[in-house]
């Protein structure tokens, strides 16, 4: 299967950087006129799936908004994740799961497999109990032509305390997980499969942020980052940067057509985000 890297170059050439949230908030139910339960939810995530999935090259489901109905919810998801890949869309699965052994492998098995219905393109992972702990994740999306974004920098005020500490060796975990990566990526052409999630508001940083490999940027739009500042914070790496925006799009249901239009405008706006 051809590696994720390369299927997510050509997406982004064809339909652009951005990365779509379909996060249903309770409050985003509300605002579009829904019931906060399971048939709110679906007509939510249909429409969203309608008005952005032939448009963007990610969609990013955020799942515990799934999850939060069950069993029923996770149906929905595995609906959504078929629709916006029906549409052309690269489904990145925001789980950020984290954990070892035959649990770590049962994690990749159930979003990476294709047997799974909810195989997606690839997914957010969380590499605090070590970096080899996601060596199920990396060995089962390499097996299936899948991708891996792993938290490195992101933009919660918590994170820092985890991310800028210091390893024996002097390195931060932030700079030890991007070397992990960039090792991971090192002979992929056009793009490597393994990301980074580093936001789109972290300010300055003095980690080496190229890693020939994706980067998952939330925070753009709504929360405050602009195409200036990825630019200033990626320099040279930024046209391999998925700009992610969940409400500054969503914002615009329940209309299909309303959605498409801000995300073909976004796109708009990052077209120069490589030059």
């Amino acid at each position: 299967m051809t590696p994720f890297g390369t299927r997510l170059h050509e997406a982004v050439a064809a339909r652009g950087p951005l990365c779509a949230g379909i996060d249903p908030h309770a409050a985003l139910l509300r605002e579009w006129g829904l019931d906060d339960d399971v048939a709110g939810l679906e007509r939510f995530a249909m429409t969203a799936a309608e008005g952005l999935a032939p448009h963007v090259s990610v969609v990013k489901p955020q799942s515990a908004f799934y999850e939060r109905f069950g069993s029923r919810g996770i149906a929905v998801l595995e609906r959504l994740i078929a629709a916006c890949r029906d549409a052309g869309a690269l489904i990145l699965l925001d789980v950020k799961r984290g954990d070892i052994g035959s649990t770590s492998q049962a994690y990749a098995d159930a979003y990476l497999d294709p047997a799974s219905p909810l195989a997606s393109d690839a997914i957010t992972a969380s590499p605090y109990l070590g970096f080899g702990s996601l060596d199920p994740m990396i060995d089962t999306a390499r097996k299936h032509g899948a991708g891996v974004f792993v938290l490195a920098l992101t933009s919660n005020k918590e994170g820092p305390e985890v991310q800028h500490a210091t390893a024996a060796s002097g390195a931060t975990v932030a700079g030890t997980v991007l070397d992990h990566l960039r090792r991971l990526n090192a002979d992929a052409s056009p793009l490597g499969s393994f990301g980074a999630v580093i936001g789109a508001t972290i300010g300055e940083t003095g980690e080496d942020l190229a890693f020939n490999g994706p980067v998952l940027a939330p925070g753009y739009g709504a929360q405050g980052g602009t195409v200036a500042d990825l630019k200033r914070i990626f320099g040279a790496s930024a046209g391999a940067v998925l700009p992610s925006s969940s409400r500054e799009l969503l914002r615009h249901g329940p209309d299909a057509g309303a959605l498409r239009d801000a995300a073909l405008r976004t796109n708009d706006e990052l077209a120069g985000l490589a030059g």
